[in-house]
């Protein structure tokens, strides 16, 4: 007898909301990445992270809305969701970019206060819309889950790439309006006859507008100086301010200011006319007979005029940002510079400088450092204060190695100093360095109020501490004054002074702000806020950096964590009060548990992988999109695993990284910039393919309540995402991950005790 073969569904009822899902998933993380890279330029780093993380929360309301009103769940209404979706996608950030924010007032204005909320409110609602189709799709299609959702991770991967790409080929404002694209699509994929006309004609006025899109998002703001150029990318936003006719400032995000100096090209001038942008080297690379000198972060090129000037025999010119690089190579401040990058002396790399430097060995005479900060909006996406690895104890390590037997490095900063020279001492210490205080030398710049570090290889003698800069110390109203190791009778008890002598353990309850080593595993120096410094009653002004030790970011996290917490959490327990169906404890619990898992392993390994790859940018791509293609491949096939499987893999992996990895990475960080991408993902491909299992395999267990334990997973996304950021302040990159395992972990006894999630 033959058996009946069992139904399938058709394949092209499964394709329409598979495809629509990736291209909304596409849109929708286009749009964070669009918006983090707007927001941290005009506002700064730490406030694009409260305003995106509280926006983004709206992807799990929407869902959540879907649940708790069934007449919405219509198929009918999806091109509507989107199509609403996409307009405020392009209206919110033009008309929020209007508003005369100042997030300093944050919490001293009601005004301003009232005026951030609705900031927030606007951008969360083209999340909302776009959270309610997403939450409507998967609700129809549970059954196809592992198809759906492996579509929807793959779109959010290709999402992207594509956005990045846009960005560095025709900018961000232009990119920011065509990210929609893909969510109109959908919106004609699902409406009905002529209503089609309605996203495609949306779609044919963005191309038609996309001309105003470099003045309709841009936040007029009153330079210092003439703006004369501007260039906005995925990896910064450049301007090039005139001063005056030979100087020029080149300014990254507008936090970062890079001397850019005007120069004839004539080297051969007597010394008292030629240029030595920051501080004069003529002294220290006289020293050798063939100077090779590193600038780390090269900028504008003021470094460089200044070794060459000074006589430097060769130069590696180190800088992340491409374009700044070619404008001094090919573009205007080319010739503006002299060409001073053609220079036969010069080698310019587009490189991170960490990244750079871990590959030579007794080659550098002198390494010089101005005033790099180690801050990075993009590395993370909306989720998370990201820093580099410029200035962590490893990182001085590999100066140490770097630099020849007679090298010095050069290490300049407004903030950093006295916290770096912990980093420095305790490196020291680490390669052995016999009485570290006596390689080390600290100079306080009065006008520009920022101190200079000298670091030598052997021990500074006093020769060289008195000479160095003999031309900036020396007269009734010196440049330079010496804070460390003999400063005037005025200084002895300067905080640089005190942390060698006394160390930073027991001098640190007598200072403001944080004077812990930074190391790779905990990379933070501009997180210098301690909260015995907050004071309620001093809030009415705010900075944006945590040099006086006001712990701003730990705040605008808490902020978060309170806004999850007392708001978006209890509104995701409504369901359990309304008639019918709905999840039980185990059942709400793991998709909280998997959401918040997910979020801040994702996060830490785009922050921690940094180090590996370099340039942030790169590196959120590259982490990205790989655990994303991989984790709708997981989704793909998780019907075919056991339901601990996935879990225990995760685990494993996540042990493996903390206990293996970071060695296998040390023995190839020597490989170029494509070699360590490629490792990269060869790491991440299988924690990504375990990661895309959970969600499907919860569908599994409550069908059509998946929509609900999508909101779930969205509030706890934005809530593990962000407290997982203290977790990793406080105790370091490693044991953050293995919380986010802890999450897995738990996540796992839920769906292996087979208890029931759906109760009514």
């Amino acid at each position: 007898m033959k058996k009946t073969p069992k139904s399938k569904k058709p394949i092209t009822k499964t394709i329409k909301p598979a495809v629509t899902a990736g291209l909304i998933a596409s849109s929708f993380i286009g749009l964070e990445i669009l918006w983090t890279r707007i927001f941290s330029a005009e506002y700064f780093y730490t406030f694009a992270f409260l305003v995106l993380s509280l926006s983004i929360l709206g992807l799990g309301l929407g869902a959540l809305i879907i649940r708790i009103f069934p007449k919405l769940s219509s198929v009918k209404h999806l091109w509507v969701y989107l199509t609403l979706g996409a307009v405020i996608s392009i209206a919110g950030p033009v008309s929020v970019l209007q508003f005369d924010l100042n997030f300093t007032e944050i919490f001293g204005s009601w005004i301003m206060s009232a005026k951030i909320a609705l900031v927030i409110l606007i951008l969360s609602i083209s999340f909302l819309f776009g959270g309610m189709a997403l939450g409507l799709i998967f609700k129809i299609n549970h059954a196809e889950m592992p198809k759906i959702y492996m579509s929807d991770l793959i779109g959010s991967g290709l999402g992207v790439v594509v956005a990045v790409f846009l960005m560095n080929l025709i900018e961000v404002q232009k990119t920011a309006f065509l990210v929609s694209i893909p969510a109109l699509i959908a919106a004609i994929i699902y409406a009905e006859k002529w209503k089609k006309t309605i996203p495609a004609m949306m779609i044919a006025a963005l191309f038609i507008l996309l001309p105003k899109a470099e003045t309709w998002l841009n936040k007029q703001r009153e330079e210092r100086f003439e703006l004369i150029y501007q260039h906005w990318d995925a990896m910064a936003q450049l301007k090039v301010l005139k001063r005056s006719d030979d100087f020029y400032y080149s300014v990254i995000d507008n936090a970062a200011h890079a001397p850019t100096i005007g120069f004839d090209g004539v080297y051969n001038k007597p010394d008292s006319l030629k240029k030595y942008p920051g501080y004069p080297m003529p002294y220290m690379v006289e020293r050798y007979d063939s100077c090779t000198f590193l600038a780390l972060g090269a900028g504008g090129g003021g470094d460089v005029l200044n070794a060459l000037n000074s006589g430097a025999t060769e130069i590696h010119a180190v800088e992340v940002v491409p374009h700044l690089n070619d404008l001094m190579k090919t573009g205007f401040l080319h010739d503006f510079t002299g060409k001073i990058y053609s220079h036969n002396n010069v080698k310019v790399i587009t490189e991170d400088s960490r990244a750079y430097v871990r590959q030579f060995k007794n080659k550098f005479d002198i390494i010089y450092s101005l005033s790099s900060n180690t801050f990075a909006s993009l590395a993370s996406g909306a989720f998370a204060l990201a820093e580099n690895y410029l200035f962590t104890q490893e990182a001085f390590e590999h100066y140490y190695d770097a630099m020849t037997e007679d090298g010095i490095m050069l290490l300049d900063h407004q903030f950093y100093i006295p916290r770096l020279t912990t980093a420095i001492i305790q490196a020291l210490e680490n390669k052995g360095v016999h009485q570290p205080e006596s390689h080390i030398a600290v100079f306080h710049s009065y006008p520009g109020r920022r101190k200079m570090m000298l670091i030598g290889k052997q021990p500074l003698n006093k020769n060289i501490i008195e000479n160095a800069f003999a031309s900036t110390t020396e007269g009734p109203n010196p440049y330079l004054t010496q804070h460390y190791p003999n400063p005037p009778d005025s200084l002895q008890n300067n905080l640089v002074a005190q942390v060698i002598k006394h160390g930073w353990k027991n001098i640190q309850d007598t200072v403001p702000t944080d004077l812990s080593p930074t190391t790779d595993n905990k990379p933070f120096a501009a997180q210098m806020g301690l909260w015995k410094n907050f004071d309620i009653h001093k809030l009415d002004k705010i900075s944006p950096y945590e040099f006086k030790g006001f712990p701003l970011a730990k705040l605008l996290i808490l902020i978060i964590l309170l806004v999850v917490g007392l708001i978006v959490i209890p509104i995701n327990l409504i369901p359990f009060f309304k008639k019918g169906r709905k999840l039980n404890f185990n059942g709400w619990s793991f998709f909280f548990l998997i959401g918040a898992a997910f979020m801040a392993i994702e996060v830490i390994l785009i922050q921690k992988y940094t180090r590996f790859i370099g340039p942030g940018s790169y590196t959120f791509v590259t982490i990205l999109f790989t655990l994303l293609l991989a984790s709708g491949i997981g989704s793909r096939f998780s019907r075919k695993f056991k339901s601990v499987i996935p879990f225990a893999g995760i685990i494993l992996w996540v042990l493996c990284d903390v206990f293996l990895f970071e060695y296998l990475l040390d023995a190839v960080d020597y490989l170029p910039m494509f070699g360590r991408i490629l490792i990269t993902i060869l790491i991440i491909l299988p924690l990504g393919f375990f990661m895309g299992m959970p969600f499907p395999k919860g569908t599994q267990r409550v069908g059509d309540l998946i929509d609900w334990g999508f909101a779930i997973n969205g509030a706890a996304s934005v809530l593990g995402s962000t407290a997982i950021m203290l977790v990793a302040f406080n105790f370091g990159y490693n044991f953050a991950l293995v919380t986010g395992a802890m999450a897995y972990l738990l996540a796992m006894l839920i769906i292996r005790s087979k208890k029931k999630w759906i109760m009514g």
